[in-house]
């Protein structure tokens, strides 16, 4: 009983804030929502003050006023466009996860808690947060490790919310519990899945929880990105990171955000708007794990003009049959081959195969035309991405979360170029990369690779062929000797089949039966 009081009491306060916002439920989810939640919007009034704005930017504002667990889930649907729509979905992409910073007396305590003596002990200066989020908060400290006299080392130390964990579960579980609720009373939510979508977002937030698991995907994305010349990942210091702390070189660079000072340090703004998409799309089709909240105020710029990425929170992977998938699919837009396009949802297995390729490829057309014609820099690919996956839905494909995710970065990559260069071309930038790509799939020396990985599959095949023989000898000696002995249970299935008098169902058996003698053999 308290426990639902509890649960009532902080969905009612949610319920207030979102009412005021117009957004309980949104317009576009009216149809959706059950009756009970349609009936609260007339409870909680809105505020003519909190109306400004599109649906989107009204449902950022109120999830910011309800708190870092709301912001959260508001990013979460941010890569969910199948349920909340393209345009929503797009506004919470760029909710932004600025909280007040937690005291400094509470970074050292934290410090004290997970770090030994030693360390603690090497740890000058602590300066006050330089960035606070939901989660986390980050400060520069400086390092001595070998005498008094050294110069410090700077690191950049990222360190969880004193009680984080506790605020998060809370409110969590009020999500899930009032998910349940919307399952249990409304078809239409079962549909929609409210309780796997918080399940999702708990996940999420588990592993953003874990500093380690952050440390992890950053000296991943260093490895993948060592020979770029113009990208970099800050050094981890392991000696400094556990599940609550995370340490990292300081790095003295530019924020890409302050479009003024990278113009006073003579920064070309175009080429960091082509090196942002370039470098994302490298590390997506390249090597299929990519940053995926490539915001402004994760990117800095050094002395030497590379990117410098920061808060490896989120990160997105692209397996390979998605990479080629991504790969063709805006290969084929570039060319205008949209057959092409729709041949390879089909042979994918994204889109069924009872769809025709030629109504497909009609309905691609439809999205690729209106872009030829137009000056690129009025083009966007991001748009065009969001107006795939609707189409696509009309031929059944089911949505891809990897590919939502990577549709949600470019929307943001994309409006970062923009903001460096106004006038910066998507397509243009993108062009090398998938085209590189390409080349290094199916091109001469792949094709050799291929044949090189072929021509070892035929080899392990023929070193096995005496393995088989011998099997297949050894089965047949038992045939023509004792035979082969089945366990009882076999015997009596046999027996059961031959009663029963059905030709299939014996020959059914008997395959069986031979099979597992086979495997029997192969035991040996």
């Amino acid at each position: 009983m308290f426990r639902a009081l509890s649960m009532t009491r902080r969905l009612i306060r949610a319920a207030r804030v979102l009412g005021t916002h117009g957004v309980l439920p949104p317009p576009e989810w009216a149809t959706l929502a059950p009756p009970q939640l349609r009936l609260l919007s007339f409870v909680f009034r809105k505020s003519k003050g909190e109306m400004q704005g599109r649906t989107g930017q009204r449902l950022a504002r109120a999830l910011t006023k309800l708190g870092p667990s709301y912001i959260k889930a508001g990013q979460f649907l941010a890569t969910r466009p199948d349920v909340i729509g393209v345009e929503i979905a797009r506004d919470l992409s760029e909710l932004q996860d600025r909280m007040p910073p937690f005291p400094l007396s509470d970074a050292r305590r934290i410090l004290s808690e997970n770090l030994d003596a030693s360390t603690v002990a090497s740890i000058g200066e602590i300066g006050e947060a330089v960035a606070a989020a939901s989660i986390a908060q980050v400060h520069k400290i400086s390092l001595h490790r070998t005498s008094d006299t050294a110069a410090p080392q700077y690191l950049a130390l990222k360190i969880l919310r004193p009680t984080v964990e506790q605020e998060f579960a809370q409110e969590l579980e009020a999500f899930a519990w009032a998910a349940g609720w919307a399952e249990r009373f409304d078809p239409e939510m079962r549909r929609l899945k409210p309780t796997a979508l918080v399940a999702t977002l708990a996940r999420s937030v588990a592993i953003e929880m874990d500093l380690r698991l952050e440390a992890a995907a950053a000296v991943e994305l260093a490895a993948n990105t060592t020979k770029d010349a113009d990208f970099r990942v800050p050094t981890v210091d392991w000696d400094l990171t556990t599940q609550r702390t995370l340490a990292t070189e300081w790095i003295d660079a530019t924020p890409l955000k302050d479009r003024e000072a990278l113009v006073v340090k003579g920064h070309d703004l175009k080429r960091l708007g082509t090196s942002v998409i370039q470098n994302f799309l490298k590390h997506a089709l390249r090597d299929g794990f990519f940053h995926a909240d490539m915001h402004p105020g994760n990117l800095f710029v050094d002395a030497q003009g590379r990117l410098v990425a920061v808060d490896f929170g989120i990160m997105g992977r692209l397996d390979p049959i998605a990479r080629r998938f991504m790969a063709e699919t805006l290969g084929g837009f570039l060319a205008r081959d949209y057959r092409r396009v729709a041949e390879i949802h089909l042979q994918i297995g994204f889109v069924p195969s009872r769809h025709s390729v030629d109504d497909f490829a009609q309905a691609l057309r439809a999205i690729g035309e209106p872009i030829f014609g137009r000056p690129a820099s009025n083009v966007s690919m991001a748009r065009l991405l969001s107006q795939l996956f609707e189409v696509t839905r009309m031929f059944d494909m089911e949505m891809q979360p990897q590919l939502v995710m990577l549709q949600k970065t470019m929307v943001v990559v994309e409006g970062v170029a923009r903001q460096l260069d106004p006038q910066h071309s998507m397509w243009e930038s993108a062009r090398p990369v998938v085209e590189q790509w390409m080349f290094d799939q199916v091109g001469p020396q792949a094709r050799l690779n291929q044949a090189a990985e072929g021509m070892s599959t035929i080899g392990r095949a023929i070193a096995a062929l005496p393995e088989v023989l011998r099997n297949a000898e050894q089965i047949g000696a038992m045939l023509s000797t004792n035979g082969i002995k089945l366990h009882p249970e076999t015997a009596q299935a046999i027996a059961a089949a031959e009663t029963k008098r059905t030709a299939h169902v014996r020959v059914a058996v008997w395959i069986g039966a031979l099979a597992l003698a086979v495997l029997a053999v192969a035991q040996l």
